[in-house]
Order: C-alpha cells, then sequence, then structure tokens
C-alpha cells in the first residue's frame, strides 16, 4: 500500500487539503482537519494570497520517499523527531481521513496523531519546530 505524507508540500503534484492552520488567541498554531481530503488546485492556492498555501493549509500528498530530507531508506525521520521532541497536543486522536495511509500513523502510532495538530508547514520562528523540522545532515 502506498503511505501518504501528512507535511507535504504545496509544489507536490498530487497535495490533498489536510486542514486549515488556525492560530489562537495565544498565538499558537494548530491544525483544524477537514473531514475529506480537498485537491489543492491553483485557485485554492490562491485564495491564501497574500500568504503563501503552506502558511495557511496543512498538506498530503504521496510519500516521496527517497526524494525527500527526511526519508533514512526505511522511515521519515521527521516524524521520529515530532514523537520524541515535541509534547502531546491531543489526548485523543483526532479525527482524520489521512490514518489509513498516513506513514506517520504507520511508523509511529498514535503517538504521532497526538502531536500532529502543532504541526505546519510554515511557522513563526520556534525554536523547538526548527529543531524538530531539520532535515539530518548527511
Amino acid at each position: 500500500m502506498a503511505r501518504s505524507c501528512p507535511s507535504a508540500q504545496p509544489g507536490m503534484s498530487d497535495a490533498v487539503v489536510l486542514g486549515v492552520v488556525e492560530t489562537g488567541a495565544d498565538g499558537r498554531q494548530r491544525v483544524a482537519y477537514v473531514e475529506a481530503p480537498v485537491p489543492l488546485t491553483p485557485e485554492l492556492a490562491a485564495i491564501a494570497a497574500p500568504a503563501s498555501a503552506g502558511k495557511v493549509l496543512r498538506l498530503a500528498a504521496k510519500c516521496a520517499g527517497g526524494q525527500c530530507a527526511h526519508f533514512d531508506g526505511h522511515d521519515c525521520s521527521l516524524v521520529k523527531r515530532v514523537a520524541s521532541m515535541l509534547p502531546e497536543a491531543a489526548r485523543k486522536a483526532p479525527p482524520c481521513f489521512l490514518r489509513r495511509t498516513c506513514r506517520w500513523f504507520t511508523q509511529e502510532g498514535v503517538d504521532a496523531c497526538f502531536r500532529c495538530e502543532m504541526i505546519v508547514t510554515e511557522f513563526k520562528p520556534n525554536p523547538r519546530l526548527n529543531a524538530v523540522a531539520a532535515p539530518p545532515e548527511v
């Protein structure tokens, strides 16, 4: 079964909207998940303007495997860091249409789901998220 990446980039050809990035009164960003995948079309991406689609939307796409800086040949190193370096953001897994094919869920189980809503593609400066997001040096 092909795996899906829950942290896709806007330029990926098969990108779908996983959720919308919300900023709370405390300034924290989180993802509000959509119920069903919505293809990221140029028209939908343009709605985010003047912000980029990656700042407003959380996207999913087919896992790029070896074409991704976070893939170590077998696993996604990004979700390893997410699960080990970030605190839980939820006490139960949020409803998610992607879970059946999600590489993060397949690899790290519900621990990935507990942290997933705090992962945004383009985030405000945050030392902890910068450390988590940095691909391993080869």
